[in-house]
């Protein structure tokens, strides 16, 4: 072990091959012993990683009607079974078509009946 932590170099990850290199490091020190200097590299390693990764790979916001959608979806729902979340079948085509807005009361309803989180049909 003592061998890859002499030939690992820590600094800024700034390009892709920057990246990558610091990725495969990681790799090579992922099953170091707890509370060693292999250890505390990993976790240096880890840190650049993922300052690099919010940089440049930002994951925009879950869209609402698209969570509700992937949720219709994984559960074989269809719209007919939106209705007692959401009010009558035309109140559900119209959210869905992104026409009308989610009401409070239906947010509610949808993480309390679907698991939603909230924080996603908020957006």
């Amino acid at each position: 072990m003592k061998n890859i932590r002499n030939s690992i170099t820590i600094k800024a990850i700034q390009t892709e091959d920057d990246y990558n290199k610091t990725l495969e490091n990681i790799r090579l020190l992922w099953e170091s012993p707890i509370n060693s200097p292999e250890a505390d590299l990993l976790e240096v390693l880890s840190i650049l990683v993922e300052d690099y990764e919010k940089r440049n790979y930002a994951i925009e916001p879950l869209d609402a009607i698209e969570a509700i959608k992937y949720e219709m979806e994984e559960k074989g729902l269809h719209q007919k079974d939106l209705v007692k979340f959401l009010g009558s079948k035309e109140r559900v085509s119209e959210i869905l078509n992104k026409k009308r807005p989610l009401t409070l009361q239906m947010i509610k309803n949808l993480y309390h009946g679907l698991g939603i989180p909230a924080e996603i049909l908020l957006n």
